[in-house]
């Protein structure tokens, strides 16, 4: 059955948080939790491993943003903690918890689809020998 499956797009399977495979089964149990397996196709996600990037590209893209905003708010119109405390509190929040699941659902498909793996050392590689280029042939 998995040989039949055409490859998916990583963006449109991971966002809504389905399998990178079969595109049915889900990919999270929780919030933020992988499943161990798919249950429809049985793809097991345990090469899944997005680490820190969900969190770096909310970091990056969300976060900042919304901490500028809070900082425009504070100088142009000086309002009292309170404003701050129910307006720019729940913005950043929100800013931040939102994109999270669809991001690492994005970085595990993603790793599916391009087959990333660990780097690994290829202790048998042999370094080609050089090539004079034409000013050492003169």
């Amino acid at each position: 059955m998995t040989s039949q499956l055409p490859p998916l797009p990583p963006v449109k399977t991971g966002i809504q948080g389905l399998c990178p495979r079969c595109g049915r089964g889900h990919l999270f149990d929780g919030f933020l939790t992988l499943k161990p397996i798919c249950e429809v196709c049985g793809l097991d996600y345990s090469f899944a491993d997005p680490a820190d990037g969900p969190a770096f590209f909310v970091i990056c893209f969300t976060c900042v943003p919304a901490v500028a905003v809070a900082c425009w708010i504070e100088v142009a119109f000086n309002p009292s903690p309170w404003l701050h405390l129910f307006t720019t509190l729940p913005l950043t929040l929100l800013s931040c918890v939102l994109p999270l699941r669809p991001l690492k659902g994005w970085l595990v498909n993603s790793q599916f689809f391009y087959k990333a793996e660990e780097g690994k050392i290829d202790r048998d590689y042999v370094r080609p020998k050089t090539v004079p280029t034409d000013a050492d042939r003169d």
